[in-house]
C-alpha cells in the first residue's frame, strides 16, 4: 500500500488536539527522516466536541455513544486506522474498536510499552475516570512496579486539567503543576505516567528529576509505526 491516511479522533480536550499533531509530525522526523511537505503522512483529524465534564460524573452511555458516532464518520473518509488520544476513551476501548472495520490504536498498551524493565516507583497523572477504571494500575503492576499514589492528588490534577481547559495561563498552570511534582518528589516516585492529553500543555513547563511517560508522546510514536508498516 503506497497511500494510507492516518485518522486521528481528537478534541478531547480541543487544547491537546494541535500537540498531538506534533507529536505526529515529530514522530516521523524522527522514525524515518520526513523533511519536505511531501513527505509526511496524510491525515484525517476530526476534532470531536465530548460529553465530558471534569467536575461531574461521566454519561457512559452518551460518552460510548458520541465517541462511536465520531468514530464511524471518522472512518467513512477512508482512513486506513484511527488513533483516539484520550485516555478516558479508553475506558470503553473493546467496544471502540468493533464499532469500526479499520484498526483502532490503543494508548494503554502502547504506554505500558515504554515501562521500564526494572521495579521502579511509579504513580498515574489522569482524570478522575481514567483513574477509576483501573485501566493503567493492572498494567503497571502487572509490569512488577509499585504503584504510588496519594488521593489528594486526584483533586489537584483534576484542578489542574479544568484550569488547562478554561484558559492557557502558563503561570498558574505552572505553579500547580510544579506544587504537584514537588509533592510527588516527596514520595520518592521514579517515573509518572502522564495520561490526560490535556496535560501536555503544562508537562514541560518545568524540569524535573521525576521521568514522564507520556502517553500522547508514546500513541504519536506507534501511529507512524503503524503508518511505515503500511506503506511498505
Amino acid at each position: 500500500m503506497n497511500d494510507c491516511t492516518i485518522g486521528i479522533l481528537a478534541g478531547m480536550g480541543p487544547r491537546s488536539t494541535a500537540p498531538f499533531i506534533d507529536l505526529v509530525v515529530n514522530e516521523c522526523q524522527l522514525q524515518y527522516g520526513a523533511e519536505y511537505d511531501e513527505e509526511f503522512p496524510k491525515m484525517m483529524i476530526y476534532s470531536l466536541p465530548t460529553p465530558f465534564f471534569i467536575d461531574r460524573p461521566i454519561n457512559h452511555d452518551l460518552m460510548k455513544k458520541t465517541l462511536i458516532k465520531g468514530l464511524q464518520e471518522l472512518e467513512t473518509t477512508g482512513v486506513n486506522f484511527i488513533a483516539l488520544p484520550c485516555n478516558t476513551a479508553h475506558i470503553y476501548y473493546n467496544e471502540l474498536k468493533a464499532s469500526v472495520q479499520v484498526p483502532l490504536l490503543n494508548i494503554v498498551e502502547e504506554t505500558l510499552k515504554n515501562m521500564p524493565l526494572a521495579s521502579q516507583r511509579v504513580t498515574l497523572f489522569s482524570t478522575s475516570s481514567t483513574f477509576e477504571s483501573d485501566i493503567y494500575q493492572k498494567g503497571i503492576q502487572k509490569a512488577g512496579h509499585k504503584f504510588i499514589f496519594k488521593q489528594e492528588w486526584q483533586s489537584e490534577i483534576n484542578n489542574l486539567i479544568q484550569c488547562v481547559k478554561k484558559n492557557k495561563n502558563d503561570n498558574q498552570n505552572k505553579l500547580l503543576w510544579e506544587n504537584l511534582i514537588n509533592e510527588v518528589k516527596q514520595e520518592f516516585i521514579d517515573y509518572i505516567i502522564v495520561a490526560c492529553t490535556d496535560l501536555n500543555a503544562v508537562k514541560d513547563l518545568l524540569t524535573t528529576p521525576v521521568h514522564f511517560i507520556d502517553s500522547s508522546k508514546c500513541l504519536a510514536s506507534a501511529v507512524v509505526r503503524e503508518y511505515m508498516e503500511l506503506i511498505k
